[in-house]
Parts: C-alpha cells; structure tokens; sequence
C-alpha cells in the first residue's frame, strides 16, 4: 500500500510536469518524463488490478515509444 500510494503521486508528478514542458514546448525531455508517468501509473494499475488506470495509461505508452522512437531516428 505504502508503494502504491507514493508511486500514484510520483507518477501523477512526472505526467503534469510532462504536459507542462509540451505547453511550453520543451522538447524532447517533455515525452520522456511524461513516459515515465505513464509507465508509474501503468505499474500502478497493476498492482491494483485497476482495468480502467491499465487501459487508460497502458495504451499511452506505444505512443511515447513512438515519440521516442522519432526523436532518436
């Protein structure tokens, strides 16, 4: 619960502070730390086997890969 509890706030952090750096166009360090989030809240939905948090934030991390994946080649 302890883990839980922090990694939603850490992961809830990563993802504003992600959408903040694309409001003021910081690229590309804005994916990475809104991927981060993302990913937080994908293991967070698994640990609490919450469907919805898994599909919602689950289904975001192909397009970060594909933002990353633009941003290295």
């Amino acid at each position: 619960m302890f883990i839980k509890k922090y990694l939603k706030w850490i992961s809830t952090a990563l993802v504003l502070t992600g959408i903040l750096l694309t409001n003021l166009n910081i690229y590309p360090i804005n994916i990475y730390i809104h991927g981060l989030g993302v990913v937080g809240w994908t293991v967070a939905g698994f640990i609490s086997k919450d469907k919805v948090i898994l599909t919602n934030f689950g289904l975001q991390i192909p397009l970060f890969l594909m933002g990353v994946y633009k941003v290295i080649f």
